[in-house]
């Protein structure tokens, strides 16, 4: 006897707003991403140029971080689809 059981979109009330606030919310996400690449940017430039080693680096990392949060808010559908089927598999 097996089981399967695969989402659906009619079990529950209310999935489609869901997915709407979920889409904003990523959408959000990006634009916030984009605000603290911009800001970190200039720190990193400041610090480079007033010979401020420390604000050069949180400049640095602060970069790394956007991007990332970036990455991953562009990619989270993806990586959740591709993250299903690898369960699927086992």
């Amino acid at each position: 006897m097996d089981i399967s059981i695969d989402p659906n979109s009619t079990g529950l009330p209310g999935i489609a707003q869901l997915r709407t606030i979920v889409g904003a919310g990523m959408t959000i996400g990006l634009v916030l991403s984009v605000l603290a690449l911009i800001v970190s940017a200039v720190v990193w430039g400041f610090g480079s140029n007033s010979a401020n080693p420390h604000l050069a680096g949180r400049g640095k990392v602060g970069v790394l971080v956007a991007c990332g949060a970036a990455i991953i808010c562009g990619a989270s559908v993806t990586l959740i689809n591709f993250f299903w089927d690898v369960g699927q598999g086992i």
